[in-house]
């Protein structure tokens, strides 16, 4: 059994270090610096079949309707659904869950189109925005050169993946995450930042990293203090993304 799919099977969760507001590093390029070194290229195992939710999960998708989605305005949410996944429909907007979560592990399945079109961000580009703000890039990362910091299981504009694990357009990926969500202090003030663990295909890409703040696009901003819990968020970035199994488990006290 591969790492990630142990991690499910038995609801491994990493160890939180202990981690304080003036611990978050800083990267020595700047967003999208298209001369930062590219990740190595891995081949991963080939795609199988879809990986169930365990028990104590919270099924998100099970390939039937978007009742637990909505679109960002609380109105339903608009992407297709057939043959068990939903796919982005351009111009609908990004949808996100209708119940907040914090702390989480969580599992999705995502396919970008066949044939490819575009180049770099142009294909196959969505994301994974936990609470809404932090991003895993979404991304046709095979034999499709781009910035580091923004092909597929990127923290966008932080972090590159540790290697390109990406299978071909048209096969089915799988991300499992462990994300601590950040804490503030009651003053608003940061007191930890969030940390951000992935495998991509079964094969780790990002270990236990601290992110600087939220996502934006050529910019770091600052942490800022929100809820506890926030809504999961899948973006319309203009591709035809399909997605299926999506589901989460709470980390404990934290989720």
């Amino acid at each position: 059994m591969n790492r990630a799919l142990a991690l499910a099977a038995i609801g491994f969760i990493l160890p939180l270090m202990p981690l304080s507001a003036q611990q978050i590093p800083d990267i020595p390029w700047p967003p999208t610096d298209s001369t930062r070194p590219r990740p190595p290229i891995v081949t991963p195992a080939p795609a199988g079949a879809a990986v169930p939710a365990p028990s104590d999960a919270v099924v998100l998708f099970d390939g039937k309707d978007l009742s637990r989605w909505r679109s960002e305005d609380g109105k339903p949410a608009g992407w297709t659904v057939r043959d068990g996944y939903m796919e982005v429909k351009p111009g609908a907007g990004a949808i996100q869950t209708a119940r907040g979560f914090g702390s989480v592990q969580l599992h999705i399945e995502w396919m970008s189109p066949t044939p490819p079109r575009g180049e770099s961000q142009e294909r196959g580009n969505s994301g994974v925005f936990l609470m809404g703000k932090y991003e895993v890039q979404v991304l046709d990362s095979y034999d499709n050169p781009t910035y580091a910091d923004g092909q597929a299981a990127s923290l966008y504009g932080q972090y590159p993946p540790l290697v390109n694990a990406s299978r071909k357009p048209g096969e089915w990926q799988t991300y499992d995450i462990i994300f601590h969500a950040p804490k503030f202090k009651g003053d608003g003030s940061l007191e930890r930042p969030a940390v951000v663990t992935v495998f991509h295909n079964g094969v780790l890409v990002q270990d236990h990293v601290v992110l600087t703040g939220p996502t934006a696009h050529q910019a770091r901003p600052p942490y800022a203090a929100h809820p506890d819990k926030l809504p999961l968020l899948l973006q319309d970035h203009g591709s035809l993304v399909r997605y299926r199994e999506v589901w989460v488990r709470a980390l404990g006290a934290e989720g």
